[in-house]
């Protein structure tokens, strides 16, 4: 898969008969040409071939390989050139002087004064859409915007409306300008956030700092981050502290504290102090790289409306030219008094009104500003058909650990039993948990002051989803949860713990229990209240013992829970769970990793916290670049938001072009009110879009 940026790709109708024409070649497997971010994102055995047929179907686009472009809009990209704009002033000056002297000109020998100077004002304005009109002509490709204005503007000629002619072509020229003008805005804020690239890092060298291009920097080495600068790679700090801004990634202000052995991230910018960090990344592979990926990728995951809209642009202008020839030659005929001048003219009319620009520019653009304002507010979307996804949700499932509560696992309580003390407890659950990498593990081992001594530890055995076996001092020591106990046949006095619970068998006689307390993260609640008033259901599947459960669930007005899940008991529930939401979509809110499978099969996964996980980035469709499950809702506001704007424009559009089409037809519609009203749609449709990146 390679992103190739096409220069010059100022048409979005152009956009889309490049993908079309690409799409049907035998060697390409994909392709996605966005107009957004003018990029072209393609799978073919024969990349060549592709391009050959790309400039095939737009000979003026220019195509930049990979990794050959700068990361900021070129001016020149921004405006076409000074001339353009010159053209438009000239062709202004020409109009309103021939409109002032008109009636001196239709003096001069057979009228030729006038057909000379709007002749010209034509020509200075339109010689480029008629002879993009003409080319598209010859090579078979007819029915776009310039042929629309070619037909309308010749139209106008051979009727004897030079003025009308001149100003229809010139307002499109300065709608165009001012189009692309908006287009290029939208795209500068787009390439602003992804311009996050650091352009330099300092490599420590044996006797010196060396200023180096980040993706020349190996795993291992050393760089220096100075205060102000962007931290370049992903690393762990060995020297400094100093407070870190982590807004580039995750859309919160508030700056973090690191310290020695503290991970940071490339993209966050250090505030004050000196930093010294080992990479632990390379470039490729880091925080920032894989962001600015998932940001320009996303385009090419396209929505249905989007499709539906490229497709309707397709058909829709045939349909209208052939209406318009029909409503020029059939009224005079069945109409007594109707000339041809007066309904050719009506036509005209309606065939410039019926570009169908506005739609097929503002929709994409209304697409990529919400997947750029997610990214602003630390929610990566990988696709414009997730953002359409999200605003039909109906249930959201949770993991509980890690994604509803901390994780940070303590050991609040011990329990004992059968003459054992909470040392004896204690000291057995440590030896045979430091066996294990688990959380819960890790805050058992960590309560045990002394160092953990293994040696007398030997035949471990995990029992997924249970617990572990073991022995030590010679005795077998049984480590897990109720269900393990149960299996094991071992009578116990307590099943029913509130909280995380491991309980202790030695030698198959109860010893006790150890509870674990994992604290709510501080934004959960306020996540499933806002959930909960949008009328989205809310669920949690759980590995953990059913009182655990079931404490999370009620403090947090959680509507269901299902607790002491295996891995592929939670994908089992979620197939049900999505079975009975149709044809609502149901997400799951995971880890990233334990949860990889629950993930990809939710109709949304989403990955909480999971910034420094590639299982987390390559599963999910959503990411969120925080722990904090409020995130989901900022997701789901954002999603909603983009909907309304894109159903907003399309409804405008269409609104105010049949409005025109009906004012067209029964005469009272001008060629001037029709371009300004279709060049008005369009840059006010273009303009609605870009509020979705605030």
């Amino acid at each position: 898969m390679k992103k190739y940026h096409l220069k010059n790709l100022d048409c979005a109708s152009c956009a889309a008969k490049i993908e079309r024409g690409v799409s049907q070649l035998d060697e390409v497997k994909f392709v996605s040409v966005n107009f957004a971010t003018s990029t072209m994102t393609l799978d073919c055995a024969d990349d060549q071939k592709a391009l050959a047929e790309v400039q095939a179907i737009e000979p003026e686009v220019q195509i930049v390989e990979p990794n050959q472009r700068s990361g900021d809009l070129s001016k020149s990209e921004l405006f076409e050139n000074k001339a353009e704009l010159l053209r438009i002033l000239l062709t202004v000056i020409i109009l309103l002087g021939g409109l002032l002297f008109e009636d001196q000109l239709l003096k001069s020998p057979f009228g030729i004064g006038k057909y000379l100077v709007f002749g010209i004002a034509y020509l200075i304005s339109g010689y480029k859409v008629v002879r993009t009109a003409a080319k598209n002509i010859i090579k078979g490709k007819i029915f776009d915007e310039q042929f629309l204005m070619t037909i309308a503007t010749l139209g106008a000629v051979a009727i004897d409306e030079m003025p009308e002619a001149v100003a229809v072509m010139l307002f499109y020229v300065v709608g165009e300008f001012f189009q692309d003008f908006a287009v290029n805005r939208s795209r500068r804020s787009v390439q602003s956030l992804l311009a996050l690239k650091p352009e330099y890092a300092n490599l420590k060298l044996d006797t010196e700092i060396a200023q180096v291009d980040p993706e020349t920097v190996n795993v291992g080495q050393t760089i220096i981050v100075k205060a102000g600068e962007r931290i370049p790679l992903d690393g762990l700090v060995i020297d400094g502290n100093s407070l870190v801004d982590t807004s580039a990634l995750t859309g919160e202000s508030i700056p973090t504290p690191v310290n020695p052995q503290a991970i940071v991230l490339s993209g966050m910018i250090n505030k004050s102090g000196v930093l010294t960090v080992e990479v632990t990344k390379p470039y490729r592979e880091s925080s920032i790289a894989r962001i600015l990926e998932l940001v320009e990728n996303a385009a090419s995951k396209k929505a249905e409306t989007e499709k539906f809209i490229t497709t309707f642009a397709r058909y829709y202008t045939p349909v209208v030219v052939f209406s318009a020839l029909v409503l020029a030659l059939i009224p005079p005929l069945l109409i007594t008094g109707a000339t041809f001048e007066d309904w050719i003219y009506r036509a005209l009319v309606v065939l410039v009104i019926s570009c169908p620009c506005a739609l097929v520019i503002s929709i994409p653009l209304g697409y990529f500003g919400g997947i750029g304002g997610a990214a602003k507010r630390g929610v990566l979307v990988k696709g414009s058909n997730y953002l359409d996804a999200l605003t039909e949700l109906k249930t959201v499932v949770f993991d509980k650990t890690g994604t509803l509560t901390k994780g940070e696992f303590k050991v609040s309580k011990i329990v004992t039993a059968n003459n054992f003390t909470e040392t004896q407890v204690l000291q057995y659950a440590a030896q045979v948990e430091a066996n294990s990498n688990h959380p819960i593990a890790a805050a058992i081992v960590a309560e045990y002051t002394p160092k953990v001594d293994l040696s007398n530890v030997e035949d471990v055995e995990e029992i997924p989803g249970h617990g572990l076996i073991a022995k030590a001092d010679g005795k077998t020591i049984t480590v897990g949860n109720d269900r393990l106990l149960h299996r094991e046949n071992i009578e116990h006095p307590v099943c029913d713990v509130e909280g995380t619970v491991i309980h202790l068998a030695v030698e198959n006689t109860y010893a006790g229990y150890i509870v674990i307390s994992d604290n709510i993260k501080d934004d959960a609640q306020d996540a499933i209240d806002k959930l909960n008033a949008k009328n989205i259901k809310t669920m949690m599947l759980t590995g953990d013992n059913k009182n655990a459960a079931n404490s999370i669930a009620r403090k947090l007005k959680i509507d269901q829970y299902y607790s002491e899940l295996l891995p592929e008991d939670k994908l089992d529930h979620l197939e049900r769970i999505i079975s009975e939401s149709q044809p609502g979509k149901v997400a799951f809110v995971g880890d990233g990793i334990n949860d990889a499978p629950v993930l990809a099969r939710a109709d949304i996964g989403i990955a909480m916290g999971a910034l420094g996980s590639d299982a987390a980035v390559e599963t999910a469709d959503v990411v969120l670049m925080t722990d904090n499950p409020s995130k989901v809702v900022t997701a789901v506001d954002i999603a909603h938001k983009t909907r309304k704007i894109v159903w907003q424009n399309i409804l405008f559009a269409m609104g105010v072009k049949l409005m025109f089409i009906g004012l067209g037809v029964i005469g009272i519609a001008t060629m001037w009110e029709a371009v300004f009203g279709d060049m008005g749609v369009a840059l006010v449709a273009i303009f609605n879009a870009m509020r979705v990146k605030n």
